[in-house]
């Protein structure tokens, strides 16, 4: 990254910066993708068994990475600031407390699954497939995670291209590894959907060997030689850290977690509806990459101009942001909308969840859009490191809005399942303006 002096300049850096971090997310989020789409060619059983394991299992993973993520604005920061040589010990402190969330992570699910199983009333076959999936998958935590303040620290230099061309290399491996363990390829038996969590634990141990042959090799980070000389943990930087971090997480949690819960309460209308629901929730997944990437993208951008005190500069890339997000979201959802009948097909080959699926996408797509001025204002104020605030109005927007609503248009009207949807596009929307105005006041500290 370096100083522009013109709109076009920062357009420029904009994208440069944006693009790798845009096919970086749909890689990432593939893995889910192709999990629920193998799957869903086996039965709707592995289908169901696996959308509702993910619905459970990444609501707690992607708010954990997001407080790792916190990593990103103060290497950002520092980076602006030309502070170089605090950098490595804020990374290897990282690498001790995200071994450590890691392992919590693992330990929580052991023990708090057994007591959700009840609740959810599955089919004796879908309960299998769900926690078979999602002890597959803790295998593959605490190297993922590991990752992640590598990945967290080549992006806050700006070398999002590198990340890029990491989870590219990934995915066909995750695809290939999906293949031979779901269907049983190679002399390898048919783990139907538990195969799914085989093949991306595998995946991330991969993501992992990656990464440290990047930060080992590669200049500018080999010359960090993060991997020597470790110090010892200190409590004041892991607090430091995570101040940032936590409420990031805790935001992406009261988000994604959201998606979940409405997942749980979907059991109640048969194994169809709950595939329905996640096909259409899965898709959506990837089309909201874009927004989320301009977040991540504008998040190190406002930080590395915050670090060299550039406040002009700020300000423009934030209007960017915005206009590009909407801009994006908005052309993407007129596209989506003609072709939802196909989009359903890939899922499924039976009629009636290709119908309902159908139905729950022209509501994604309209989640899509609000999502594309949610999505950059969050990004803004991380940059700025205003973390705490944006974690009260996602509580405030979807668990006190978002979710009650939903439910009473289900419970209470002849919407059914879909008002769910309904209700998460409420919280979005007021999540959105509540931003807005969060905004106003954090600029106003740097007029």
């Amino acid at each position: 990254m370096k100083k522009t002096y013109s709109y076009t300049q920062k357009i420029i850096q904009f994208f440069a910066v944006l693009l790798p971090i845009f096919i970086t997310q749909l890689a990432i989020v593939s893995t889910g993708f192709f999990d629920t789409v193998m799957s869903g060619h086996v039965s709707e059983y592995d289908l169901a068994g696996v959308a509702i394991g993910a619905n459970v299992f990444f609501p707690f993973f992607g708010s954990s990475l997001g407080i790792i993520s916190g990593l990103t604005p103060s290497i950002a920061h520092l980076y602006g600031a030309r502070k170089y040589s605090i950098i490595k010990f804020v990374i290897q402190q990282g690498f001790y407390w995200s071994l450590l969330l890691g392992l919590i992570f693992i330990l929580a699910g052991f023990i708090l699954i057994p007591y959700l199983l009840p609740l959810l009333k599955l089919d004796d076959y879908v309960s299998y497939v769900f926690t078979h999936y999602l002890i597959a998958m803790a295998f593959g935590i605490c190297p993922i995670f590991l990752a992640g303040v590598l990945r967290n620290f080549i992006d806050a230099l700006g070398f999002t291209k590198l990340t890029m061309f990491i989870t590219i290399i990934t995915v066909p491996i995750n695809i290939f590894l999906n293949y031979v363990f779901i269907y049983g390829e190679f002399g390898m038996p048919a783990f139907g959907g538990i195969g799914a969590g085989i093949g991306s634990a595998i995946t991330y141990y991969v993501n992992l060997l990656l990464n440290i042959l990047v930060i080992i090799n590669i200049k500018p980070f080999c010359m960090y030689k993060i991997f020597t000389n470790f110090p010892r943990p200190s409590f004041y930087e892991w607090k430091k850290q995570l101040s940032i971090g936590v409420p990031i997480g805790c935001t992406l949690f009261c988000e994604q977690s959201i998606f979940g819960v409405v997942g749980l309460l979907m059991t109640v209308y048969g194994t169809s509806v709950i595939a329905a629901h996640q096909a259409a929730l899965n898709f959506t997944t990837l089309v909201y990459m874009i927004p989320l990437s301009i977040s991540m993208a504008v998040t190190i951008l406002i930080s590395y101009e915050l670090g060299a005190k550039r406040y002009n500069d700020v300000k423009q890339y934030a209007h960017l942001s915005r206009l590009f997000s909407l801009i994006f979201a908005s052309g993407l959802a007129a596209i989506l909308i003609n072709f939802r009948r196909s989009i359903a097909a890939l899922y499924t080959s039976n009629p009636d969840v290709i119908e309902l699926t159908t139905i729950f996408l022209i509501y994604a797509v309209i989640m899509q859009v609000v999502d594309g001025i949610n999505a950059p204002l969050q990004g803004i104020l991380r940059g700025y490191k205003d973390v705490k605030i944006t974690f009260y109005l996602a509580v405030l927007s979807f668990w006190l809005i978002g979710l009650p609503c939903g439910w009473l248009l289900a419970k209470y009207s002849t919407w059914g399942p879909y008002g769910y949807w309904l209700g998460l596009i409420a919280g979005l929307l007021s999540g959105a303006i509540l931003l807005m105005l969060r905004l106003k006041i954090v600029e106003k500290k740097y007029v």
